[in-house]
């Protein structure tokens, strides 16, 4: 079956960074849009970025833009998120996603067919 493992989270100051990486296992992994979203407590699942079959096209939420970059890596089944600059409003729980859809589509996550069980961002001093 279709796995997303998601990697890489943990306590960081604001200001520092950290490397986000997810797995894929179980799927034809250059048919997907990839995504990453996350979730804060209280607060819906959002947006945060996502990238193409092909990775030549990227696209952000604008609160992370200039400070996340995502990137894949098609012959090893991965998808990271290299974030900067971090924020305390940062903090949330990261999700790593799957999509046969449209790329038109990945800004919503009622477009995504798979999903990864998350990593806990904190930034806080």
């Amino acid at each position: 079956q279709v796995q997303l493992v998601e990697s890489g989270g943990r306590l960081v100051q604001p200001g520092g960074s950290l490397r986000l990486a997810c797995a894929a296992s179980g799927l034809t992994f250059g048919n997907h849009v990839m995504g990453w979203f996350r979730q804060a407590p209280g607060e819906e699942r959002q947006f945060v970025a996502s990238i193409s079959r092909s990775g030549t096209t990227t696209r952000y939420a604008d609160s992370v833009k200039g400070r996340f970059t995502i990137s894949r890596d098609n012959a090893k089944n991965t998808v990271a998120l290299q974030m900067n600059s971090l924020k305390p409003e940062d903090t949330a729980v990261y999700y790593c996603a799957a999509s046969q859809k449209y790329y038109s589509e990945s800004y919503y996550a009622r477009s995504y067919d798979f999903w990864g069980q998350g990593t806990q961002v904190t930034v806080s001093s």
